[in-house]
């Protein structure tokens, strides 16, 4: 792994694509093991948990539905604050048992904002799934029961991640090079 510009950022590796599989196969089996006979809902939020998402899936072992949203708080390497959401599903979510698949969570205001909306859907458990979680910029109570790894307050992209809707096609993560 080298490093690679995006724009006019430099990013360093970071996570390699081996320790995401191992990361990714170990959500799926504590994910087997607590929806086995649930059937559960995944909504996956997009645009960046679309590959973290497809690799979960075809972990998994239990049956499940997918179902997207498409919700987002950042530009640049900045979170606005402000929820941009262009779709949401469209799949009955009463009395369903729902997982809320994200990339990265990190100060959570997307994940407050889309759990409070999947509770007016009158599901019978709402859970979320991450790839990775920055704790020092999580600013809810809410516990995150499937997380991946937690990682510093890093710029990060690759596997899903982007830089102003480039790098998601890198197969592992980087981070930005500090200068």
């Amino acid at each position: 792994m080298k490093e690679v510009q995006i724009h006019d950022l430099v990013f360093e590796p970071f996570i390699t694509v081996e320790e995401i599989k191992e990361i990714v196969d170990g959500i799926s089996k504590k994910i087997d093991r607590d929806y086995e006979h649930l059937n559960p809902v995944l909504i996956i939020v997009l645009n960046g948990a679309f590959i973290f998402a497809a690799d979960l899936v075809r972990q998994l072992t239990i049956r499940l539905r997918l179902d997207f949203i498409k919700i987002s708080s950042y530009a640049g390497t900045q979170s606005t604050g402000k929820i941009d959401q262009q779709f949401i599903w469209k799949t009955s979510l009463e009395n369903q048992h729902v997982l809320i698949v994200e990339d990265i969570v990190d100060s959570g205001h997307t994940l407050a904002y889309l759990k409070e909306k999947l509770r007016l859907e009158n599901p019978a458990s709402i859970e979320t799934i991450c790839l990775l979680k920055k704790p020092e910029c999580y600013q809810y109570s809410d516990v995150i029961k499937y997380e991946g790894i937690s990682i510093p307050n890093y710029f990060v992209v690759g596997y899903g991640l982007d830089y102003n809707g480039l790098g998601r096609d890198l197969d592992c993560i980087y981070r930005k090079k500090e200068e």
